[in-house]
């Protein structure tokens, strides 16, 4: 299947699942959207032996994003907490986790930010100290997206102090077990948000995911994949409002004549056009790097991809929403819903300051 049917083919699966998004609670976990993308095929196809491709990801993420953002981060956050397992676990910890999260019945979570550490992920506070044949978590994860309903978490911990990044390690933890314990963050966002707090509680040692010590390297080869997708979301998100602007604008008569024929209205479309052409080729430019395992440029290509697809997004909405006036306001508007959507992709997976810090760096080393 080519690229663009891949798009179209999840904008249309976009639009079969909007009825089940809609039965959701803001802020909380929506179970049945998840069983619906598994019963879609979307958790195979993400989790597929050998991997999803970057590029299929990205194609995934933004024709779902086109039409409904709900589906598009239920399966995107699935995937986050997903993706360590299917790759850094051990034969057993696959084996319990991986059937269930492709199925739709476990709901997974990434847990890397803190109270403290959330852009300088070096820093984490939250501490893992060998007893016996397993590990006690001590310490407190927040803004953790599924958080606190999850049925599994991978949970970023130091295992040794005063190391940074070399420090932490990786567990897939099972968020029912004893010493876990969590609340939701109301958000402006409407997908889900919460703290989890870990009170001693016990993981085994065979939770561990990859190499004690080396938690960042599955942070970072789980991020390389995902950050690129982040723009590609942004992007799904950009043309949905495009979309909705120029039809009112070919529609709406103002002074006798449709308001597209005034150069004011008219200009601002064709900007954001040329805005979300050009994120669309930093976007797939990123995806091709991490999937031809050009490690020399991704990590410029996709902080680029990331950086420029998420604030395109949030002007082209912003723009829509002056275009329609009023109407683009109202509360059940698709606007209104992408208004709110649209501004958590410029902080998460890295802030627009950070991807512009790893621009620079990646340009004064001749990488980019």
């Amino acid at each position: 299947m080519s690229g663009v049917d891949l798009t179209a083919e999840a904008e249309r699966l976009g639009t079969a699942l909007l009825p089940v998004a809609e039965t959701g609670t803001p802020g909380r976990v929506n179970r049945e959207l998840v069983s619906a993308l598994a019963a879609a095929g979307l958790f195979d196809r993400i989790f597929a032996d050998g991997g999803v491709t970057a590029t299929e990801l990205c194609r995934i993420r933004q024709g779902l994003a086109r039409v409904c953002t709900e589906a598009e981060t239920a399966l995107a956050v699935q995937g986050l907490g997903g993706a360590p397992i299917q790759l850094f676990a051990s034969p057993a910890v696959k084996e319990r986790w991986m059937p269930p999260i492709r199925s739709g019945e476990a709901v997974a979570a990434f847990a890397l930010t803190e109270p403290g550490a959330g852009s300088d992920a070096a820093a984490l506070a939250l501490r893992a100290e060998e007893d016996g044949d397993g590990y006690r978590l001590h310490g407190e994860k927040a803004y953790i997206s599924n958080a606190p309903e999850a049925d599994v978490a991978v949970v970023f911990a130091r295992t040794t102090e005063d190391a940074g990044a070399r420090g932490v390690t990786a567990f897939a933890v099972d968020m029912g077990g004893e010493g876990i314990s969590g609340e939701p963050i109301p958000m402006v966002s409407p997908h889900p948000l919460g703290r989890w707090s870990f009170d001693g509680a016990l993981v085994p040692a065979e939770s561990i995911l990859g190499e004690p010590d080396h938690g960042f390297t599955v942070a970072m080869r789980t991020l390389d994949l995902y950050r690129p997708s982040v723009g590609a979301f942004a992007l799904g998100m950009a043309e949905a409002g495009l979309r909705i602007a120029v039809e009112h604008a070919r529609s709406r008569e103002a002074f006798g004549a449709p308001i597209a024929e005034y150069q004011g209205v008219a200009h601002q479309l064709a900007d954001a056009r040329v805005a979300i052409e050009a994120a669309t080729h930093l976007v797939y430019s990123a995806a091709a790097a991490y999937d031809s395992g050009d490690e020399e440029t991704l990590t410029g290509k996709a902080a680029m991809a990331k950086l420029h697809a998420t604030e395109v997004a949030q002007r082209v909405v912003d723009m829509a929403i002056q275009v329609l006036g009023a109407r683009g306001l109202e509360a059940d508007s698709t606007l209104a819903h992408l208004y709110t959507e649209v501004r958590a992709p410029r902080i998460y997976e890295g802030t627009s300051e950070i991807q512009r810090n790893i621009i620079a760096r990646e340009l004064l080393r001749g990488r980019i």
